[in-house]
């Protein structure tokens, strides 16, 4: 296969494995009223929060190893790896008998999940033309959430006729097409390539990595920007629909709001991307999540219908695009050879971010001054996110890593 034609299947690829995690995004929320109505293996809310953070800690230690072993066995066989496990673990939930298997399966199919995105990105980014890394990323990440619109529908459709199993039936099914794909027509990281000719790294190689040549600084900065990125996703996306409510606004409105706030991510992307192809990627991450601090304090003052709306969808274009670019930024710093373990050990680190999200919006919502307090404690964590990406030194830690360490 010729390297042109290489190039064309590295997207379309890449953006259904991350469409997969947009599903698992939405999947068990969608899932779960369900389970809870008809007292499914005895399921109360406080077991399935413990459920929900079994698949999280999963992704969370996927991100950290697969990211990783790509650098050592290489991005393909580590992508395919990925999509196959997740999606054969996910076929199984399926089959669960009890809370408890039901909950070690989503754990696996985590370990799966959590290596596609850092695996997805670093293949993407190493084909992207040059100058076009940032809208390359971009592109890639709205399948996260085109997969969980398409979810949320499915469950419109799937649910009532044929039950909860049959969600998780559905979500195994694009690995039938897309790993045979991916085997036949995915290429490997010319660079992995490289470097396996030249050198041989273990684990601990790679890893430490992270932490010499100037990359300290970086690596640090990179992990709190991305703790607080994944806190605002997921925080939002889970208390934002009560947290209207609790403001007045009826039910049905702040279901609309979610959907606002997921479609505002999609356009977002697509504008972050371009921006930081022309204005450089590190202005951008800073001035995204210096806006997504601004809209999401908007949120705080009643607002009339348009007005609401619109905020709420320039909110989810900065919120969801903020995070994204700092997975490019990561791109653009690290060296070809721990590309893809840099973006895994800060998306591990944002799982991390992730869970505390919705503990953090759960803990205002108990404590009742989620609204407006809420939107000034999310607002405050993107601000600190602005901040800590300012740590990586501007055009030098790429330069500075590729300087041998005496």
């Amino acid at each position: 296969m010729s390297p042109a034609a290489a190039r064309s299947w590295v997207v379309p690829l890449a953006w259904t494995a991350v469409l997969l995690d947009g599903f698992d995004l939405v999947v068990l929320g969608t899932v779960l009223p369900a389970l809870l109505r008809d007292h499914v293996w005895g399921l109360t809310p406080g077991t399935a929060s413990v459920i929900s953070t079994f698949g999280l800690i999963g992704m969370t230690i996927g991100a950290l190893a697969i990211g990783t072993i790509t650098d050592l066995i290489g991005r393909r066989k580590a992508l395919i790896i990925a999509v196959t496990a997740f999606s054969a673990f996910t076929a199984l939930c399926a089959l669960s008998p009890s809370a408890f298997v039901f909950g070690l399966l989503r754990f696996l199919a985590g370990l799966g999940l959590g290596g596609c995105l850092p695996t997805a990105i670093a293949l993407v980014t190493e084909y992207a033309r040059k100058g076009k890394g940032g809208s390359a990323t971009t592109t890639v990440m709205t399948g996260y959430h085109v997969g969980a619109v398409l979810t949320a529908l499915l469950g419109i459709w799937l649910i009532q006729p044929l039950g909860w199993r049959a969600m998780f039936v559905a979500g195994a099914l694009p690995a039938l097409v897309l790993v045979p794909l991916m085997i036949k027509y995915l290429p490997e990281s010319e660079s992995f390539e490289r470097a396996r000719e030249t050198q041989a790294n273990s684990a601990a190689d790679v890893v430490g990595g992270l932490f010499r040549g100037g990359l300290l600084r970086a690596t640090i900065a990179f992990w709190v920007t991305s703790f607080m990125g994944l806190l605002l996703v997921y925080g939002l996306n889970t208390w934002l629909p009560e947290i209207m409510r609790q403001a007045g606004y009826p039910l049905g409105a702040a279901l609309g709001l979610l959907l606002t706030l997921n479609l505002g991510g999609v356009v977002g992307l697509l504008v972050a991307g371009r921006v930081a192809d022309k204005a450089g990627v590190r202005p951008a991450v800073i001035f995204w999540f210096l806006g997504a601090a601004v809209f999401l304090a908007l949120l705080s003052v009643k607002l009339p219908a348009v007005g609401l709306y619109a905020a709420v969808f320039l909110t989810g274009g900065f919120v969801f695009s903020a995070q994204v670019l700092v997975y490019a930024y990561i791109g653009k710093t690290y060296p070809d050879a721990m590309r893809a373990t840099g973006i895994g050990w800060a998306a591990g680190v944002g799982r991390v971010g992730a869970i505390c999200g919705p503990i953090l919006g759960g803990a205002l919502l108990s404590a009742g001054i989620a609204y407006p307090w809420g939107f000034y404690a999310f607002a405050a964590v993107g601000a600190v996110g602005a901040a800590a990406v300012t740590g990586v030194r501007a055009g030098r830690a790429r330069e500075d890593a590729a300087t041998p360490v005496p």
